[in-house]
């Protein structure tokens, strides 16, 4: 019996994925946070500030659970909430200073356990797989 290359892709990537997600998941959890928070002051932290929806697309968090996580982060005050000027049913997210400091501190550690996981592969095998899953994403999300 032939082998099924597209369904042993489907077993690794899945096993893949759960030991990437375990690993960040357990240095994440080394700050006292949950992986929805560092995801949602991740995104601030690079991008700046953005809307509740564009915020939920870029971490993959349904919105009903993306504003659980914002109101935990704007109790320890990481981040806050601005009303849009121009448009009173927009509301901006924002990282705060003492959500920076943080992420200061932490991004650049958390940075390092990522590239120890991908230690494993070149640069140019990184471009590829880079490029492979993009490929697989795209066309499952127009099949979806």
């Amino acid at each position: 019996m032939e082998e099924n290359l597209s369904l042993k892709s489907f077993v690794v990537l899945m096993k893949a994925s759960k030991m990437v997600q375990e690993r960040t998941k357990k240095d994440i959890s080394n700050y006292n946070m949950h992986m929805s928070e560092f995801m949602v002051l991740e995104a601030l932290y690079s991008k700046g500030k953005q809307t509740v929806r564009q915020i939920s697309d870029a971490v993959l968090i349904n919105s009903g659970s993306i504003t659980y996580v914002m109101d935990k982060l704007e109790r320890k005050k990481l981040l806050e909430r601005i009303d849009c000027k121009e448009d009173r049913r927009v509301v901006y997210i924002q990282i705060t200073e003492e959500g920076k400091r943080i992420m200061d501190d932490i991004f650049p550690k958390h940075q390092l356990v990522i590239e120890e996981i991908f230690s494993c592969i070149s640069k140019q095998e990184k471009e590829v797989f880079i490029d492979l899953l993009k490929r697989v994403g795209k066309i499952n999300a127009r099949l979806y």
